[in-house]
């Protein structure tokens, strides 16, 4: 068996992307000599603290951390607005960063009634949840709201592409979307975890003042009732999935009156809700 080869100096990340949320990374095919580069995804963990009580540790991708600690402040419930945030202090670098977070004494309060210990990573988006209420939380029904126009939809796997600019160079990356009310795509943010990617787009939303109402958020990764109670709290009214929803996010969406459109690769846009019934189909 050939010797392993054996890296030259200065060959592991020899580029970087803009924030470090990528880097080139020397391979070696497993049957030649010659050595090539690749880009891998980069990943941190990030400390979340309020008003100086740790609150959760998120595994992420080191850009937009702003945007996150917004929306993941927001999408939690943990605020009400933006106006309870008061500052965000973003200390450290490399793999170990941390996000001081000062809100509102109400809020704080609030907080620590119902804190709960969410050791984060870029798969499970309910870790460490110790009640069953807050896995399943009581959200207020929204307003019902029109679906979107079909047109809307037409080529939308490939006009998201330009926001995914990670995707495109080291792949292993989700991405979360935001359509507003006249069909135009205004946003977009990438994470290693789709929780953080949708996160990371709330908070962006709200930091540049972009009205949820009539909009759409989008998301690549698979739909599951997280991700719909992230939407919900944020009051964007569809949420569209490029990969199918589960049972229970369907069942939700319905029940609060969040349009719910899976979008598949290559059949039309399937609408789970709202729609007429919510039975499983019987078997053929």
């Amino acid at each position: 068996m050939n010797a392993p080869p054996r890296l030259t100096a200065g060959c592991t990340a020899a580029t970087q992307s803009p924030a470090g949320a990528s880097q080139r990374y020397c391979y070696q095919p497993i049957e030649e000599a010659e050595q090539r580069t690749a880009a891998l995804a980069e990943e941190c963990a990030l400390a979340v603290a309020y008003n100086g009580l740790n609150q959760a540790v998120m595994m992420l991708s080191p850009a937009d951390l702003e945007d996150f600690v917004v929306g993941f402040t927001l999408a939690n419930g943990f605020i009400d607005s933006l106006a309870d945030i008061y500052d965000i202090r973003l200390q450290g670098s490399g793999n170990a960063r941390r996000a001081e977070v000062e809100i509102s004494s109400r809020t704080f309060w609030r907080l620590k009634r119902q804190r709960r210990q969410l050791p984060g990573n870029s798969s499970c988006g309910l870790c460490g949840v110790e009640a069953l209420e807050q896995a399943l939380p009581r959200l207020p029904v929204m307003p019902p709201a029109a679906l979107p126009p079909a047109h809307w939809l037409q080529d939308l796997r490939q006009r998201i592409g330009e926001f995914q600019p990670l995707g495109r160079d080291c792949g292993a990356m989700h991405a979360a979307l935001f359509m507003d009310a006249s069909g135009t795509l205004r946003l977009g943010r990438e994470d290693i975890g789709r929780h953080n990617a949708l996160d990371k787009l709330i908070g962006a939303m709200t930091r540049a003042g972009y009205t949820a109402d009539g909009g759409l958020a989008i998301v690549t990764s698979r739909c599951s009732l997280e991700l719909v109670h992230k939407v919900q709290r944020a009051g964007i009214p569809t949420l569209v999935s490029l990969s199918s929803p589960t049972g229970l996010a369907a069942q939700w969406a319905q029940r609060h009156n969040l349009n719910l459109i899976h979008l598949p690769q290559h059949s039309p846009p399937r609408v789970y809700s709202p729609a007429a019934l919510m039975k499983t189909a019987p078997d053929a």
